[in-house]
């Protein structure tokens, strides 16, 4: 199924590293005709890092969508009662937020966004980027993996000598992963070699 004229909520947490990357596939989504509703984490709207000025990334999600980014819960909330989306991609997704939806907590702007879209069987897709993929995260992978609506950007291990426990997805894959979430299929294979 194409994303043009599918409305998408994109989500951003704080793997600072592989923002910019992740700002590509926005860009992408926005070119194939999406209908993008941007939500980013409080970490995003408020944490400068080497990879980037808060409110530069904000501005640069704002510009490409056409929209304010959400970035409270409260705002994230109308989400459910509204069902005003197709799918959720949350990319990347870090590690916390990846137990906290696991885990059913809701105390973000993008669990909320989480939770509001499966209560109404709205597909949720994962961009993993979080360094403890394959120790503490494993287990909360395990379990979305078996989780209704939530889906996977395929992922590997992206520096399994230094990090050997680090998962990335491959960024790239986020619109045909996309293409197969909105018809509830997650896309093959999941695991990929880096």
């Amino acid at each position: 199924m194409d994303i043009k004229g599918k409305n998408i909520g994109f989500a951003l947490t704080g793997s600072f590293c592989t923002i910019p990357e992740v700002m590509i596939e926005l860009e992408r989504c926005a070119f194939l005709g999406a209908n993008i509703t941007p939500i980013i984490s409080q970490s995003v709207a408020s944490t400068d890092t080497r990879f980037g000025n808060a409110e530069d990334i904000k501005r640069k999600i704002e510009h490409l969508t056409g929209k304010q980014c959400i970035e409270t819960i409260k705002d994230a909330e109308p989400m459910g009662p509204k069902k005003s989306l197709d799918l959720l991609i949350i990319a990347p997704c870090t590690g916390n937020t990846l137990g906290k939806i696991a885990n059913g907590i809701t105390d973000t702007p993008v669990t909320m966004a989480a939770k509001a879209n499966l209560r109404n069987d709205i597909p949720v897709l994962l961009a993993v980027s979080t360094n403890d993929g394959l120790s503490a995260n494993a287990k909360n992978i395990g379990l979305l993996l078996n989780t209704k609506n939530i889906f996977f950007v395929p992922f590997g291990q992206d520096n399994y000598e230094k990090k050997p426990t680090s998962l990335v997805a491959k960024f790239e894959l986020i619109v045909p992963a996309a293409e197969m979430a909105l018809e509830k299929k997650q896309i093959q294979p999941i695991i990929v070699r880096y």
